[in-house]
């Protein structure tokens, strides 16, 4: 006989509890129909923030322009300055408000104008949601008079309308205008975005990752994509020694010292000590940069030699060194090191730990498993992260999908089992959730592995941490990468992943960072005749040179999908006294012929279910295989 999709008795018997009677049943199937023709909601994308607080704080605050496009098409007859003025206080209310306070301007006027503004903004951003959505995003203290103003109606004799006014009024005389202006500007960029999507790399580089995170931890709905430089700082976080040394060493790299000592309470004065009681000060290579660079390449080297399968031995470069003259040989080449004051390496066992360089790693360990911050954090990224996300039909990863040469997947030895395409993504999942929950010393060493291995999605190309700290000379700095990123320019090789993941390869797009994509050289965003698209365009300010740009983000509404480029942003403080925005120019990627609903999206699949269940449990309380649990209201007598 053939299978259907009609729910047990068991699951009928819950779906009662929650909905107890005929008519709390039918009014759901009414709602959720009533739900289906709704547009579906706006999602943003954004990728390799690296710790860039006040760019990432603002474009979230912006929704990549999507606040000011609103407001030019709501208040048209507003001019340049009014709008700039408007869009500042959405961004930052609080630091506004203190600011206008502070010089005398929140007046009674200025108070009501705004109030009215704000009002109008959120209401029209409201249309696509529910009634019931929106007051549940609304603030718990103030829901009740802000679902009044964003409701009320001018009727026949203008009876809503004073009633409109008199609630601004009592709001201004009571002295709480400042506390629902904030609210509605909260209450606003809540509606604008309905869920964001971080494709990887919230950290290095930059200063301020921590403070990316708890923002993050905040938002009401996302979604985060590991990346190389997440994975790094996860397997730190599980303790994996070579991650630990490799993400003290990146943060060391770029000036980073506030976020390990003050952000994480990991603390860099035994890292020092180590480093001007061993090395030599020198111009051109610094103490605390050797130690750490040593201290790294040792650790990754025991990780090697514990895994022969992955082919890595070439790496073991401390083998390579003439520590007399002061060479390194690599491949056919010989290059000139920029120091010679490599105090702790014996040449004849070149990764042996010395005493003291093993009690920096325990003490590291000690601070990186012990802070409260970095592993609540860390929670964070497991909690809401993956390898990869197929959400509304597009497939979103950071880095790649190892390929063969000639497109096909690439397949790989993973402890016993030979995996490619999805099913290496998904086993690549489980082994960093292993790391987390059981500290396993093979799971650690594939965390470390995921950072830098040539096949690994995350990094997809050799890392050169030797060559970029020891050797002067850039041309042994170029890092061979995966064929992935030739063969991505290619239509059938992006439909060939879509379909990998069962998602269209018609329709679908791959949404990837890891890349910047040099606009000054010409580099576009979009490959594959649009089904890959890379939203990584320099975020970090390391990158603005090199890219030309701040970053891309993109916008997914019903209407199409849009990519925004970015110029760099000047600051909050400029913002707020200046009205500074980031200045964004807009691509269509894709405009749809007919504007996408939420029944063409994973919700609306979602929702299909839930109402076939309902009008089965509807049939159930109908025929009285199950009693409903309140009575039905009796019958009216004619």
């Amino acid at each position: 006989m053939p299978q259907t999709n009609t729910p047990s008795r068991e699951r009928l018997d819950l779906l009662s509890r929650l909905y107890p009677s005929r008519s709390a049943a039918f009014t759901e199937i009414i709602n959720l129909r009533a739900i289906l023709n709704l547009p579906k909601g706006t999602e943003h994308f954004i990728s390799d923030v690296h710790g860039e607080y006040e760019a990432f704080c603002h474009i979230l605050n912006n929704c990549s322009g999507v606040i000011r496009e609103k407001i030019d098409i709501l208040f048209e007859s507003m001019d340049s300055k009014e709008k700039d003025d408007l869009c500042t206080l959405i961004y930052y209310p609080r630091e506004i408000l203190r600011k206008f306070k502070e010089e005398g301007r929140s007046t009674s006027d200025w108070f009501r104008t705004n109030l009215e503004h704000l009002v109008g903004l959120a209401k029209y951003l409201s249309s696509k949601y529910t009634r019931s959505k929106v007051r549940k995003a609304l603030p718990r203290d103030y829901n009740y008079i802000i679902d009044e103003l964003m409701h009320a109606q001018a009727g026949e004799d203008n009876n809503r309308q004073m009633y409109h006014s008199k609630i601004i009024e009592a709001i201004i005389d009571t002295g709480s205008a400042h506390h629902f202006v904030t609210s509605l500007c909260f209450l606003i960029k809540r509606l604008a975005v309905d869920h964001l999507h971080l494709v990887g790399d919230i950290f290095d580089r930059g200063a301020q990752p921590d403070r990316i995170l708890d923002l993050l931890m905040n938002y009401h709905s996302l979604d985060i994509e590991w990346g190389n430089h997440d994975i790094l700082w996860m397997g730190a976080a599980c303790g994996s020694e070579a991650c630990i040394a490799t993400a003290v060493r990146n943060n060391v790299t770029y000036g980073n010292y506030k976020l390990l000592e003050n952000g994480y309470g990991i603390s860099m004065r035994s890292l020092a000590l180590f480093a001007h009681k061993f090395y030599k000060f020198e111009e051109r290579s610094h103490r605390i940069d050797k130690a750490i660079s040593v201290l790294v390449l040792k650790l990754q080297g025991h990780v090697i030699r514990r895994h022969p399968e992955w082919g890595m031995n070439a790496r073991l470069l401390l083998n390579f060194v003439d520590y007399e003259k002061g060479t390194v040989h690599l491949g056919d080449k010989v290059y000139e090191l920029n120091t010679r004051d490599f105090p702790t390496i014996d040449p004849s066992d070149p990764y042996r730990l010395i005493p003291e360089e093993q009690a920096l790693i325990d003490e590291l360990k000690f601070d990186f498993l012990h802070s409260v911050r970095l592993q609540r954090h860390i929670d964070f990224l497991y909690q809401k992260g993956a390898m990869y996300k197929a959400y509304n039909g597009n497939l979103l990863y950071h880095g790649c999908l190892p390929l063969n040469e000639d497109g096909t997947f690439a397949v790989i030895e993973c402890q016993g089992e030979r995996l490619g395409g999805r099913a290496y993504l998904d086993y690549l999942d489980k082994i960093a959730r292993n790391a987390w929950f059981y500290k396993r010393q093979e799971d650690l060493d594939y965390m470390w592995w995921m950072w830098c291995g040539a096949r690994s999605p995350l990094s997809g190309r050799v890392i050169k941490t030797f060559e970029r700290a020891f050797v002067s000379d850039k041309s042994a700095w170029e890092e061979p990468r995966d064929p992935y990123y030739d063969l991505y320019y290619r239509a059938d090789i992006c439909e060939m992943i879509l379909a990998e993941f069962g998602l269209d390869p018609s329709q679908g797009h791959i949404i990837n960072g890891h890349t910047p994509i040099k606009v000054k050289q010409g580099e576009k965003p979009v490959r594959a005749g649009g089904r890959l698209l890379v939203i990584d365009g320099g975020f970090s300010e390391h990158y603005h040179k090199t890219t030309g740009i701040a970053g891309y983000t993109l916008i997914y509404n019903s209407h199409g999908l849009r990519l925004k480029s970015h110029l760099p942003f000047k600051g909050i403080e400029d913002a707020l006294v200046h009205n500074s925005d980031i200045h964004s120019s807009s691509e269509m990627v894709e405009i749809f012929d007919k504007r996408r609903m939420v029944a063409d999206v994973d919700d609306g699949c979602e929702i299909r279910q839930e109402i076939a269940e309902l009008m089965d449990l509807l049939q159930a309380y109908r025929s009285y295989a199950i009693p409903e649990r309140s009575a039905p209201p009796p019958a009216l007598k004619i």
